[in-house]
């Protein structure tokens, strides 16, 4: 399946926060790697997943979803930071998965439910961006969430508590290791309004330098 006919077939547009883990993908200990990802389209059969490492078609998965539980699948098709997995389930979970999405479906025309954490959290439309070290080097990422006093992330590299990095253009510190990904957190407040613009791609933004030099 690829996904252009997948996005001409009957799903739901749905975001829902997971972690997956790809089986052939270790650590530097010789254990599994766990990452974030999140959904952007779900049928009882399939769904397109946006993650920060995306294999290769015929790579096996394993992922977990709050809204849906645990999967296990295989990568059909693959985009720039995303996947088409397909669902291996029994036909009594494929009927309640049915079910769950329509209920789901349902609720996303209801008024949102209010964050009440002390800063607001957001998910980004496009969470592919950049993530760059003191040294100068750029690495890839993924946006798990995002606030004005800082940013949840998930990558290949997963670099120690403490180190100065920035994300986009944002400068901050890694403050919180957790098994899907890292927390940074932001040397300065920034404005919700501008935050968007600010952690997407570098290079998008501008063709001056780094943001680590800009902020020496």
């Amino acid at each position: 399946m690829s996904v252009e006919r997948f996005l001409r077939q009957r799903a739901v547009n749905i975001v829902c926060e997971g972690s997956y883990t790809l089986h052939r993908w270790y650590d530097p200990n010789g254990k599994l790697r766990t990452l974030a990802c999140r959904t952007t389209r779900v049928s009882p059969f399939r769904m397109i997943v946006d993650v920060p490492v995306t294999g290769r078609v015929g790579d096996r998965i394993t992922s977990y979803f709050g809204e849906f539980g645990e999967f296990e699948g295989n990568i059909s098709d693959t985009r720039q930071g995303s996947i088409l997995l397909e669902l291996e389930m029994t036909p009594e979970k494929r009927e309640w998965m049915a079910d769950k999405l329509t209920w789901l479906e349902k609720k996303l025309r209801d008024p949102g439910i209010m964050d009440a954490r002390e800063d607001s959290r957001f998910i980004p439309q496009t969470p592919q961006t950049t993530l760059t070290l003191a040294d100068g080097s750029v690495h890839g990422c993924f946006i798990i969430d995002f606030s004005s006093g800082g940013v949840a992330v998930a990558a290949e590299l997963q670099p120690p508590v403490g180190t100065p990095l920035a994300i986009g253009s944002c400068v901050g510190r890694v403050v919180r290791i957790f098994q899907t990904g890292f927390a940074v957190r932001f040397v300065a407040k920034q404005d919700a309004d501008d935050l968007s613009r600010l952690i997407m791609r570098y290079d998008q933004i501008s063709g001056g330098p780094t943001p680590m030099a800009a902020a020496s």
